[in-house]
């Protein structure tokens, strides 16, 4: 059964400055613990931050697409295991 993403934290950094998105981001996923996520809210694909967690924190979280654009994309992050 698919989890309802809808009680999830978020973050809408279409409001945040874009050089303050990434470490705002960083910081939500720092303090995740195993099992816990958040959804990323953005005007374009995040992608190269999914390149930046997967360089940084190796196989630490997971990634999944649940809107892809064209306006607005949304990811929900969890984390899958501890630093």
């Amino acid at each position: 059964m698919a989890q309802d993403t809808t009680e999830l934290p978020f973050i809408d950094v279409r409001t945040v400055p874009p050089r303050e998105r990434h470490p705002r981001i960083f910081g939500m996923a720092d303090a995740l613990a195993v099992g816990e996520s958040f959804v990323i809210v953005n005007d374009h694909d995040p992608r190269p931050l999914h390149y930046q967690l997967q360089a940084e924190y190796p196989g630490q979280f997971s990634w999944t697409y649940l809107e892809a654009g064209p306006e607005v994309w949304r990811v929900e992050l969890g984390r899958v295991t501890a630093a």
